[in-house]
């Protein structure tokens, strides 16, 4: 498989790795991007693969929820500019949405498309081709993700990033609680966990992470008993870095997410257990087309 100069510099940009690297990553795995990744990681000249890719397209993340049905949503939707998303047209539009699948809890894409869009009489579907045609650009509903229960929903970045955490607990109606789960939620927005704990995390990605810390460890000249010790090391940083109850907790680098939390629960005399979160951050995977002004000026005086 050939490669591009856009692929280096593309692999450049998930890596931060040194262009030359790059380059001979790319030779050593025949074009293939996430074999290059790996290549990278196993020389240790690579931090963990960036899974979302480039961050780059326009639109609003919202996280929205209803305290009296105890249910809330996270949803992105994109469109061409970031003037847009300030837009006023837009940002009713978003928000009837998330209040769209808050009531009526469309199962897939193809379900919310078809539901009468809140404040509307028209569907969602109706809605959005309305939004093009009125606002000048094309816009997609791109996901969502509805939940219920115990909640704390929270955006940051002014619609970059949109969290929602659900709890099982019995200390939702403290303030004190308000308080710590906005801390999670915060916690979830900066350092973007993957996973909420070590048993969620795929056995598949587990083996494979073993295997490139495996081939660090060798090309360090370990020998294989030293090297075992050390990816077992490692591996537990690998969880630290990546499941959210493991995470050094932002606020307080003495303790983890997890000890936060039962040092809160405990102080406020109940119980709180993390049952599950959504991040999403807008953009992320998609690809922006990047305009070349000098370019588009040539083009217009010939």
């Amino acid at each position: 498989m050939a490669f591009t100069a856009a692929d280096v510099k593309n692999l450049r940009e998930r890596t931060g790795c040194g262009m030359m690297d790059c380059k001979k990553a790319l030779t050593e795995s025949n074009g293939d991007m996430d074999k290059a990744i790996e290549f990278l990681r196993e020389k240790g000249l690579a931090a963990a693969a960036k899974k979302s890719g480039r961050i780059a397209a326009e639109g609003l993340v919202v996280s929205v929820k209803d305290d009296a049905k105890k249910v809330g949503v996270v949803l992105e939707v994109n469109a061409e500019t970031d003037f847009v998303a300030k837009n006023e047209k837009f940002v009713n539009f978003v928000n009837d949405v998330a209040l769209t699948i808050i009531n009526e809890n469309p199962a897939d894409m193809d379900a919310l498309m078809a539901c009468k869009c809140s404040n509307s009489e028209m569907t969602v579907e109706e809605e959005l081709r309305e939004k093009i045609l009125t606002i000048g650009e094309n816009m997609k509903i791109r996901r969502f993700e509805r939940m219920e229960g115990d909640l704390v929903a929270y955006v940051h970045g002014g619609g970059r990033i949109g969290v929602m955490v659900q709890f099982n607990t019995d200390l939702a109606d403290k303030a004190e609680f308000g308080a710590y789960a906005k801390d999670i939620a915060m916690q979830i927005a900066a350092v973007t966990p993957q996973y909420l704990n070590e048993s969620e995390v795929p056995a598949e990605v587990v083996a494979k992470e073993k295997e490139i810390l495996t081939v660090q460890a060798m090309n360090e000249g370990k020998p294989a008993n030293i090297a075992e010790k050390m990816v077992a090391g490692r591996i537990k940083k690998f969880f630290k870095d990546v499941c959210l109850v493991d995470q050094q907790f932002v606020k307080d680098s003495d303790k983890s997410v997890a000890q936060y939390t039962a040092d809160t629960a405990k102080a406020l005399g109940g119980s709180i257990e993390i049952v599950k979160f959504v991040r999403f951050e807008k953009g992320e995977g998609l690809e922006k087309k990047e305009e070349n002004f000098a370019e588009e000026i040539a083009k217009m005086v010939k």
